[in-house]
């Protein structure tokens, strides 16, 4: 079995940014590993976010933030698999948050773009969001023109 990965630089002007590229028959622990590693090595920029699971504070990782909501007068953050929740605003978080990942949909959700696995256009002018882990949101009519315009960006609209 062969575990090496082929690797190749492209120099392009057209690119400001780095752009990596992953060509895989399937996504394996490999490939996410490979992800890890880009994605610590980029994140330098962005800190990590402090949330309470209990009385534990954790250090979450941008990358494993599904979404930032307010529940009652609390706010939360989604993991994959866990809950956790914060003593700061959601305006306070999204600041600390990478803006090309992270949108905000509502007046009192923010959702990671990496996280999402569908996007809903109805006929009413709403868009419902189903994230990779099986929850879902919806877009507050007021933001479904931002939501469509980085849908675009991601040439998807």
């Amino acid at each position: 079995m062969r575990n090496m990965v082929d690797i190749e630089v492209v120099l392009d002007e057209a690119f400001a940014d780095p752009r990596v590229t992953i060509s895989t028959k399937q996504r394996t622990k490999q490939v996410e590993n490979i992800i890890d590693a880009i994605e610590r090595a980029s994140e330098n920029d962005y800190p990590v976010i402090p949330a309470y699971s209990g009385d534990k504070l954790e250090l979450l990782s941008q990358r494993d933030i599904v979404r930032v909501y307010t529940q009652g007068r609390r706010v939360m953050l989604r993991t994959e698999k866990d809950f956790y929740y914060s003593g700061k605003t959601l305006a306070s978080i999204e600041e600390l948050l990478n803006s090309e990942r992270f949108l905000r949909i509502s007046q009192s959700e923010i959702i990671n773009l990496y996280k999402v696995k569908s996007f809903e256009f109805s006929m009413m002018g709403t868009i419902g969001i189903e994230f990779d882990n099986g929850d879902r949101s919806w877009a507050a009519r007021s933001r479904v023109k931002a939501v469509k315009e980085v849908l675009k960006e991601y040439n998807y609209g």
